[in-house]
């Protein structure tokens, strides 16, 4: 009976998602591509930090794509804005970093699997200090550009409880 416990206790922790760390939530995530045959999309979510410490998102990796990278919009010289490249985002002590269009956000670069209305894309976000979360992150193309964020996340292990 002890031998039996132990190994589902075993197994019960190996089956737990990885947590980023205390106080890291992630609320209201969803991706989306710009059409069926494009071969880049992006994520958006809000980033709770509930810890006493600044934290950072450094990277993100997912199978879905070719390439994942952390990006945001800035204005050039003549008023355009564009798409670049950044290092981390910083998610403030006991404060919140939203992604969204027009934002900050997570880009997938030769999408390899479809990003249909209704399918789920793997993402793993990594932080500062090595700790990373997994997430199932709901394709949703339906949401328009001024869309806020209404559903949640109500658990702390990036499974979402709702797909609308």
């Amino acid at each position: 009976m002890k031998t039996r416990f132990l190994a589902a206790s075993v197994v019960a922790l190996f089956a737990v998602p990885a947590l980023a760390s205390d106080g890291i939530r992630i609320t209201d995530p969803f991706a989306r591509s710009a059409h069926g045959m494009s071969q880049s999309g992006a994520a958006f979510m809000t980033i709770e930090n509930h810890g006493v410490t600044d934290r950072r998102l450094i990277a993100a990796r997912s199978d879905a794509a070719a390439r994942v990278e952390l990006h945001t919009h800035v204005e050039d010289d003549e008023g355009v804005m564009r798409m670049v490249e950044v290092e981390e985002f910083l998610i403030p002590a006991h404060g919140t970093h939203a992604l969204e269009r027009g934002g900050d956000h997570i880009m997938f670069m030769g999408i390899a699997q479809s990003f249909d209305h209704g399918a789920e894309v793997s993402v793993t976000l990594v932080f500062d200090d090595g700790a990373e979360m997994e997430l199932i992150v709901p394709v949703d193309l339906e949401r328009g550009a001024d869309h806020g964020h209404s559903g949640s996340q109500d658990d702390d292990h990036g499974h979402s409880d709702s797909h609308d």
